[in-house]
């Protein structure tokens, strides 16, 4: 995927050249990673979901009470996170479609900026628009959260696979933006991609629900205050 972006919109329509059906990281949830930080009171204040899908995340924080903004580049996930919150009668959530490399208009305003699986999705070459522009919605101080699939998630022969990081990657993107307290293996969980019949299923590790456990990094970094 270095050289060319996934067809998101497709890709939540179901309509994917590389899986059949709802996307595998569209799990209904935020990732537990990003949970376990939720449940003990690390995602503060007002909330950015940087890529955010159908927006668990930003729809879970804002469930807690806290005011979330979720912006994505695919419109059929924005609707489907609108449709979301007003079924759950969320109104301290704001969601928008919009490049999140080059938004604008959020100057200092988030306590919080969490990326989850959003890092490994982008060109490489979107990366540092991407942490200039985030920076800028940040608020002296913020935290900043990366879930990021590490090298070696994804077979090395797979032709369309994400931009995956290794520590010294993600570090070097961050560093010149936040200050960065800690890069930490991890996992992000995914459901299973229907199989062709008679293919076996390959050995891969599995969380107690049966969705698959993937190699990754958590980064989490703050900006100076």
């Amino acid at each position: 995927m270095a050289d060319e972006v996934l067809d998101w919109d497709s890709a939540y329509r179901g309509e994917s050249e590389g899986f059949e059906g709802p996307p595998p990281w569209n799990i209904g949830e935020p990732q537990p990673e990003l949970a376990a930080l939720i449940e003990a009171g690390e995602i503060t204040g007002t909330v950015l979901d940087a890529g955010c899908g159908h927006a668990e995340l930003a729809l879970t924080v804002a469930a807690r009470g806290q005011t979330a903004v979720g912006i994505d580049l695919s419109p059929t996930a924005i609707a489907a996170a609108r449709a979301a919150a007003a079924e759950r009668g969320l109104d301290n959530v704001t969601l928008e479609q919009g490049d999140i490399t080059a938004f604008t208009g959020y100057d200092g305003r988030f306590d919080t900026i969490v990326d989850s699986t959003l890092f490994h999705s982008l060109p490489v070459e979107g990366r540092d628009g991407y942490q200039r522009s985030i920076v800028a919605a940040a608020a002296p101080g913020a935290k900043y959260v990366v879930l990021a699939f590490a090298k070696g998630a994804f077979p090395a022969e797979q032709e369309q696979k994400p931009n995956e990081v290794d520590a010294d990657e993600l570090r070097a993107a961050v560093d010149p933006y936040w200050v960065v307290d800690e890069i930490r293996p991890a996992y992000i969980h995914a459901t299973v991609p229907p199989l062709p019949e008679g293919t076996p299923a390959p050995p891969i590790e599995r969380d107690a629900k049966g969705r698959m456990k993937m190699p990754a990094l958590l980064l989490r970094a703050h900006k100076p205050a």
